[in-house]
């Protein structure tokens, strides 16, 4: 896993209680047997210079079994303020038992929470994935609709872009996904866009910013072509 440099991206919104939040996006680690303790680290180096409010972390954690690599998670925990999700990935290999090993960090698959931010409490709500349904996990999609409506200015994560309908169906200021790894190799970004609606960067939908981080890890073989991996800093500013 290759950490690059950290880069800054300015999301506009009309809500005053976002102006200023700094959020850390992470996506698709997928930690498998041949991540590095090394790399964990230089991640975990990279994210404690930034100043942010909180992580969103949209899911891919792993790639592999979670016994293989508790020693990689186990060094993950010493990340601060994290939200994550699941991917399908994650979904395959073991969620519960992800969970145990992630104790640090808050797990939103489904689930409604407030963040306090400069007075403010800021609605954030998580999915699932897609692939819930395969795994017996009913995903909590009108829930999350009425949540969100009932506060709005919120915050939705969710694994694939797709998901994005129910971000406006919310009214939600932000939505952050991943999933896609930005095609990883040129050109099969164009097979990726036959199934998601966005590829990777930032996009808007009436209100709704929606941001799709290309993630850090790799999936099938360890190669990246004009899909470089990424760490972003979402910083919120009121038009």
């Amino acid at each position: 896993m290759k950490i690059p440099a950290v880069q800054t991206v300015e999301v506009f919104t009309e809500a005053h209680q976002l102006n200023g939040l700094k959020i850390l996006h992470l996506s698709d680690l997928h930690i498998n047997k041949k991540t590095s303790l090394k790399s964990i680290q230089e991640l975990i180096d990279v994210c404690s210079c930034i100043a942010y409010d909180f992580i969103a972390l949209t899911g891919d954690i792993i790639d592999c079994n979670v016994r293989f690599i508790k020693a990689q998670l186990h060094l993950l925990n010493q990340l601060k303020n994290v939200f994550f999700i699941s991917g399908n990935h994650d979904l395959v290999y073991g969620i519960n038992d992800l969970k145990k090993e992630l104790d640090t960090f808050i797990f939103l698959d489904n689930t409604t929470t407030f963040i306090e931010f400069k007075s403010h409490h800021i609605a954030i709500a998580g999915l699932s994935d897609r692939f819930s349904r395969f795994f017996g996990i009913k995903r909590q999609e009108d829930n999350i609709i009425q949540f969100l409506q009932k506060y709005p200015n919120g915050i939705l994560l969710s694994h694939q872009p797709k998901d994005y309908k129910i971000a406006l169906k919310g009214d939600t200021d932000l939505f952050l996904c991943g999933h896609t790894h930005g095609g990883q190799i040129y050109p099969f970004g164009y097979f990726v866009r036959i199934f998601q609606p966005f590829l990777h960067g930032l996009h808007h939908k009436n209100k709704t910013a929606i941001y799709v981080n290309k993630g850090l890890g790799n999936w099938g073989i360890n190669l990246r072509y004009k899909a470089d991996n990424e760490i972003t800093l979402i910083k919120l500013v009121k038009k």
